[in-house]
């Protein structure tokens, strides 16, 4: 799978930040997969979304291993349509949403938030745009 978006955060993420990813879902390919590192090279959110199984799958790689996967069956992608993700962070939980649903809830395991440094997409897909932008704070926005 090829890196097709890397930014570098530095001073970490931050209350409000969005990443938008959209695309068209090549039929050839199965999954794509987005990161979330810390500078230690530790992944703090790593998300697999995988057509063959039409579902999304969470988890996290710290301290040499991995944790508990979180798979959702809410999957609204299909090989050969348009493709659109997003992620964003309360203080609390990382949400992803895909197509507008929201697809999975995954309690953030690393705290702060300042301290993902890194964000990476990786897939073989046609990406349109990827976008990571701060937006609007909310007003359950706090523990950062």
């Amino acid at each position: 799978m090829a890196v097709q978006f890397e930014a570098f955060c530095v001073g970490g993420l931050a209350p409000g930040w969005n990443l938008l990813v959209q695309g068209h879902a090549d039929s050839g390919e199965d999954r794509f997969e987005t990161n979330f590192l810390l500078e230690t090279g530790d992944i703090a959110f790593h998300i697999k979304s995988q057509f063959s199984s039409a579902a999304v799958v969470g988890n996290a790689f710290q301290g040499g291993r991995w944790g508990p996967e979180q798979v959702s069956s809410i999957f609204p992608l299909a090989p050969g349509e348009p493709l659109e993700m997003e992620v964003s962070s309360d203080a609390r939980h990382f949400h992803v949403y895909a197509l507008e649903h929201k697809v999975l809830q995954f309690p953030r395991r690393q705290r702060p938030l300042g301290a993902i440094t890194r964000v990476c997409v990786l897939n073989d897909h046609r990406l349109v745009q990827v976008e990571l932008a701060k937006r609007g704070l909310s007003w359950g926005d706090w523990g950062y």
